[in-house]
């Protein structure tokens, strides 16, 4: 016989069917029940149509508190008042002061030689001493052609009653048989020639001293003229000497010593160091809630100053808005033009606001909706925002307190509704 395993072999007792699949039952009922708990977030997750990762993004929690809108940068100072002198006529510059120098007002600062404005102003007054003479040589010979006037119209006036009185003695001798109708007649031809004579001087008179006079005006206008331009050349050469127009300090000399400037040429400037403005730049976002009397800070080296804004600028340049602030009583000592210091500006300030820190979400989504956090996922919402801070956005209606929002990287998500965060 073939030698095999058969007397090894032995039965095993079989257990009973129940014992036997009562661990898959087990199994089974703890996998229905996980089944059932995680079938909702299963179904999240499977329709969510990407995944990013948490680290690309910038989440911030909305809270509720207070609300500060400030602008915050760096400003320089400038003069309020800082006047330039510019050379009114060409000639030689003569400097009087040096940069930095106090000046009170009235000080020689410089002095512009021009040797053809000095000649025009003495040829002109020559010529106004000459009109002047004129004037008076008018006057005289008025007085005296209005004099032999004056002496024809007499002559004539006597001539015209010596006829009346002729007349007079030619009738009385006519009714008394003296004198004959022909000598009466004479003499009232003789009356009336006399008449008209003496009419005529009368008219020549007021004539001739009307045009007289008409002479004596248009060379007392052509005096007048003439020296209203010499006032005008004197004040021109007057202006030639440069004088502070206020207390200061000298700023900047424009010029060389004993150089030659054309005309408008500036020569200097005066800065007053008691109207000292702090100008910064504001980002366009920002400018259209400034206004003239907002508060500000002013502050270097850690100290601050109150500071009121002063102007703000209509233009526009490079998406900023230029504004200025002044001091607002005590001011630092020893400014200087140009000088750095920082600034901030205060436009509203509100408690119990709900706000989330600031990202790209409100510029680059415009601000209509957010994504925000919860159960691994980022769900689009729509929000509504308000008011922006440098660091804070107002929050109107959308989110609540404790919400987790993407603020910055949820360009990833390319505008899906849902989007798994994978951390």
């Amino acid at each position: 016989m073939i030698r095999d395993t058969s007397a090894q072999d032995r039965p095993i007792a079989r257990a009973p069917l129940l014992r036997r699949r009562a661990p898959w039952f087990v199994a089974g009922l703890v996998g229905l029940a996980l089944l059932a708990w995680g079938a909702a977030p299963l179904r999240q997750l499977l329709g969510a149509s990407r995944s990013v990762n948490l680290a690309r993004l910038t989440v911030a929690t909305v809270e509720r508190g207070p609300f500060v809108r400030d602008v915050a940068g760096e400003g320089k100072v400038v003069a309020a008042n800082s006047p330039t002198l510019y050379a009114s006529n060409p000639g030689t510059v003569t400097l009087m002061v040096h940069a930095g120098d106090t000046v009170k007002t009235g000080d020689t600062l410089a002095r512009i030689d021009s040797p053809d404005l000095s000649a025009r102003l003495a040829q002109e007054r020559s010529n106004s001493d000459a009109m002047r003479a004129d004037l008076k040589r008018a006057e005289v010979s008025a007085r005296q052609q209005g004099g032999e006037l004056q002496a024809a119209w007499e002559n004539a006036r006597i001539d015209m009653q010596t006829a009346a009185n002729d007349l007079d003695r030619e009738t009385q001798a006519f009714k008394a048989g003296a004198a004959a109708q022909m000598q009466v007649d004479h003499a009232r031809d003789t009356l009336e020639k006399a008449r008209v004579t003496q009419a005529h001087a009368d008219s020549a008179r007021q004539l001739g001293e009307q045009s007289l006079q008409f002479d004596v005006q248009a060379k007392q206008a052509a005096l007048e003229r003439q020296q209203l331009l010499v006032a005008d050349l004197q004040r021109q050469v007057e202006a030639l000497t440069l004088r502070a127009p206020l207390d200061g300090q000298v700023g900047q000399l424009l010029v060389a010593e004993r150089a030659s400037v054309a005309k408008d040429a500036p020569v200097l400037t005066v800065v007053d160091l008691t109207a000292l403005e702090v100008q910064m730049q504001v980002p366009e976002s920002f400018a259209r809630d400034l206004a003239i009397g907002m508060k500000g800070e002013i502050s270097a080296n850690a100290k601050p100053w109150p500071g009121v804004v002063s102007a703000v600028s209509p233009e526009v340049v490079n998406n900023e808005v230029a504004a200025r602030l002044r001091f607002d009583g005590a001011r630092p000592d020893a400014l200087r033009q140009n000088q750095r210091l920082s600034v901030r500006v205060l436009i509203d300030r509100r408690d119990n606001v709900l706000a989330v820190r600031r990202g790209s979400f409100a510029d680059e989504q415009g601000g209509s909706y957010a994504y925000v956090l919860r159960d691994g996922l980022a769900r689009k919402v729509p929000v509504r925002l308000g008011a922006r801070s440098l660091d804070k956005v107002e929050v109107l209606s959308g989110l609540a307190p404790g919400d987790e929002v993407v603020i910055a990287g949820a360009d990833a998500f390319d505008g899906a509704e849902q989007v798994a965060i994978a951390k």
